[in-house]
């Protein structure tokens, strides 16, 4: 029963990948080129803000190094509540025919952000450590949430163009609830990552964070 369960979920989402594989493909261009820029920006900026980023980040590894405990609930709350403002963001921008290229900015800026992130680490810390302490920190939690930011602006486009080719208002009721439910389910997903991101990532980083500092 739990396996006929299982086969259903993956056979519905490699339908709706399969039905909507040029917006999988435009969004997920969208977000390479984002993490493109981020790694370009890094490594062409000025000394000064290079050793601003080193410090930030040289402190922010020490800080979890000295830190006895942590709020775990607290760090989830917060990270919760920084995930839900990210899907309400796309989702409200999706429900609007305007708000698209917003949607795709979205997409844009937080590539821009994890290839920023990764290529500060790879270039401040050694090849190894950094390399150590992308997959300790961002990497378990990303496995989620770049596939949700992906399908959440996915579900965006798809409603657009269901209201472009059909105004009436009964359909576009209807495409409002199916994108609605289709971005609460990715929440879901969200807060499941929040919560791999602070209790297992963190608790991770903090085990290996003795490894960083020279």
């Amino acid at each position: 029963m739990r396996i006929e369960k299982n086969f259903k979920i993956k056979e519905t989402i490699i339908t709706h990948i399969k039905n909507n594989k040029k917006e999988y493909f435009i969004v997920t261009l969208i977000f390479i080129i984002g993490i493109f820029l981020g790694v370009l920006f890094m490594n062409n900026i000025e000394d000064s803000q290079f050793e601003t980023v080193k410090n930030y980040l040289n402190q922010f590894i020490q800080n979890i190094n000295k830190a006895e405990s942590l709020d775990y609930i607290g760090l989830i709350k917060n990270s919760i509540i920084n995930y839900s403002i990210l899907a309400i963001t796309i989702w409200f921008f999706g429900t609007t025919v305007i708000g698209i290229p917003i949607v795709f900015g979205i997409v844009l800026y937080r590539g821009f952000c994890l290839g920023y992130t990764i290529a500060a680490c790879m270039t401040i810390l050694e090849s190894g450590q950094g390399i150590l302490f992308v997959f300790s920190s961002i990497f378990l939690q990303n496995i989620i949430i770049i596939p949700v930011i992906i399908a959440l602006a996915v579900s965006g486009i798809k409603l657009y163009k269901s209201i472009i080719k059909d105004r009436r208002k009964d359909n576009i009721k209807l495409e409002i609830v199916r994108h609605t439910i289709f971005s609460v389910i990715m929440l879901l997903l969200l807060c499941i990552a929040a919560v791999i991101e602070i209790m297992i990532s963190t608790n991770i980083l903090k085990n290996v964070s003795k490894y960083f500092i020279n």
